[in-house]
């Protein structure tokens, strides 16, 4: 059985590491940080222009034309230079489910339309979404809409489907929600605003896996480059005279991380090609959630403690990592919930 990807593949993944390697500095990370925004409109124009952005959008709209997996290899590169972009918002959750809807995918694969996903809620399950629409008018209210702030479109969740809804239509207010990654999202209120349908639960459900799914390859990426700074740092820092990579603790502690990072990126691709081949996916994408969150915390926790204070220098690329795992550990369910909701599908399958 051949896991390896195609040579077009590979030079998608080569593609998105040179753009996103050359354009994510920590001089240049460190001066977006600053910004109101904490996003790179220049770098996604760059990913856009490259055909990146709109990789898994048909043609007719400017997209690739390509899969899931295509995308994914997109979304594991920018994870991996934890790159502030509105990827997982547009890629994986809002634009699939526009794809078949007259004009409102224009401009998004070039860059110059933001469309996000409202998904989750004060309170409650985001599987089971409280928002409700009567007469096409949707009222509800979502927390953490990723790019709220700077979004045209909002792709919603209600407790019958899937709705969208214009940014600036009437019924919707939009307030600043700031995040420890630096990034801001949105509280946004619907009351009442105009809402067009895009699908049934089935669909509504789509963008919660494509949302899951996205969130566990990001971190997959991210943690592969903690690991690496891991890694290169042991090998250089000496104490006593000898490197700390030939202390057993140290070398024990970097194999253990190697092992959790493994983890989250198998289960990870797992998921994403069980979608991709439109398999049953749920157990997978649940198991691959909690070792993002539950794998990938130990491999933050053991790059920071090898670095020692170098990792919590602002100026040193380990704490974008770290406030990248914090966030998304917590998107559409964190270890606990995740592992929970495993159990109940294997107990009822």
């Amino acid at each position: 059985m051949d896991f390896s990807f195609t040579s077009d593949q590979n030079e998608l993944r080569a593609l998105a590491n040179r753009i996103l390697t050359d354009a994510c500095t920590p001089e240049h990370l460190k001066s977006i940080s600053a910004t109101s925004s904490g996003t790179d409109p220049a770098l996604w124009t760059a990913l856009a222009e490259a055909g990146l952005v709109g990789i898994g959008l048909p043609e007719s709209v400017g997209g690739g034309g390509y899969g899931w997996l295509e995308t994914c290899i997109v979304l594991e590169e920018i994870g991996r230079l934890a790159a502030p972009v509105p990827a997982i918002a547009v890629m994986a959750l809002a634009a699939p489910a526009l794809i078949g809807q007259p004009g409102l995918l224009d401009g998004v694969a070039g860059g110059n339309v933001i469309v996000t996903a409202a998904i989750h809620e004060p309170a409650g399950d985001p599987w089971q979404p409280a928002g409700v629409v009567v007469s096409g008018a949707f009222t509800g209210t979502k927390v953490c809409v990723p790019s709220g702030l700077s979004a045209t479109r909002f792709v919603v969740t209600a407790a019958d489907g899937l709705y969208a809804v214009e940014a600036d239509a009437p019924g919707v207010t939009i307030e600043r929600q700031d995040t420890t990654s630096g990034i801001p999202e949105a509280l946004v209120s619907f009351d009442g605003a105009p809402a067009v349908r895009l699908g049934g639960i089935v669909e509504r459900d789509d963008v919660i896996r494509r949302g899951i799914s996205a969130a566990c390859i990001v971190l997959a990426g991210s943690c592969a480059a903690a690991l690496d700074l891991m890694a290169k740092y042991a090998v250089t820092r000496k104490q006593f005279d000898r490197v700390i990579a030939s202390f057993q603790a140290v070398s024990q502690r970097t194999a253990d991380a190697y092992i959790d990072a493994e983890a989250v990126r198998l289960t990870a691709w797992q998921a994403a090609w069980r979608m991709a081949e439109a398999m049953p996916v749920d157990e997978q994408l649940l198991a691959a959630k909690y070792w993002s969150a539950e794998g990938g915390w130990r491999v933050m926790h053991a790059a920071h403690h090898v670095h020692g204070g170098v990792g919590v220098d602002r100026d040193y690329p380990l704490h974008r990592h770290f406030l990248q795992h914090k966030q998304l550990e917590l998107q559409l369910g964190s270890g606990t919930p995740s592992l929970r909701r495993l159990g109940r599908l294997i107990a009822n399958s």
